[in-house]
């Protein structure tokens, strides 16, 4: 990919969602500046051979880790002990660690780490089955806000334009980085429109899509450049 000024401004907010083994190749074969982040979902990865230290330290320094708890979509049904075990086992090769909302409490001394290794901490909220209101977005991500997060990411299923509508609202109200999107019918609608109103990070696939609704990643960065400001 050709990636001219306006392009790494669009790449920088792209991250490039990694849990198959094909995608791990990929992102293996990846120049170290192409995203913002390459997010290694540990939870789908774990038994993978190729997920060993040394080759993730190859792939480039914005590492974002995720062990996704199994209500929020994660793979394999793993415990919370296997969970933060995976994330404490590559932390020293993260530039990001991904912890649910309602994983804060548990994960505390992980997210403690995490900041004193100067880690960004996503906290996150996934809803598979529609989107809360607007008050109750706003309260997912007060409380996340104050839980630590340098970024709060929220990721709802859209079920009609009201509910697009309702993220353009709690994207634009934001004063503190925020990562909205859509899943779903108009899951890559809303990834583009909710990027050109501010998401911090819009999430793509290098092999094939985690949730309905996702472009390629470099598709997505080749449609930021012509969306963003």
């Amino acid at each position: 990919m050709n990636l001219n000024r306006k392009a790494l401004s669009a790449a920088s907010r792209v991250v490039a969602a990694v849990h198959t083994p094909a995608g791990l190749r990929s992102a293996q074969r990846l120049g170290a500046q192409v995203f913002g982040y390459l997010e290694l979902r540990l939870d789908a990865l774990a038994t993978e051979p190729e997920l060993k230290e040394e080759r993730i330290l190859r792939i480039q320094p914005r590492v974002l880790l995720t062990a996704r708890h199994p209500a929020e979509g994660g793979c394999g049904a793993l415990s919370l002990l296997q969970r933060r075990a995976l994330l404490e086992e590559f932390l020293p090769v993260a530039g990001a660690v991904d912890v649910e909302l309602r994983s804060v409490r548990a994960m505390s001394g992980l997210l403690e780490e995490a900041s004193r290794r100067k880690v960004q901490k996503v906290i996150s909220f996934h809803d598979f089955r529609g989107t809360p209101s607007l008050a109750r977005l706003r309260e997912v991500f007060r409380r996340s806000h104050h839980a630590g997060a340098d970024i709060v990411k929220i990721a709802t299923l859209l079920n009609g334009a009201r509910d697009l509508a309702v993220l353009l609202q709690l994207q634009a109200s934001a004063r503190t980085p925020l990562a909205t999107m859509g899943m779903g019918p108009l899951g890559k609608v809303s990834r583009l429109v909710l990027a050109a109103a501010g998401s911090r990070l819009n999430y793509g696939y290098l092999d094939k899509p985690q949730v309905p609704g996702q472009w390629p990643a470099p598709e997505l960065v080749r449609r930021l450049e012509e969306v963003l400001p």
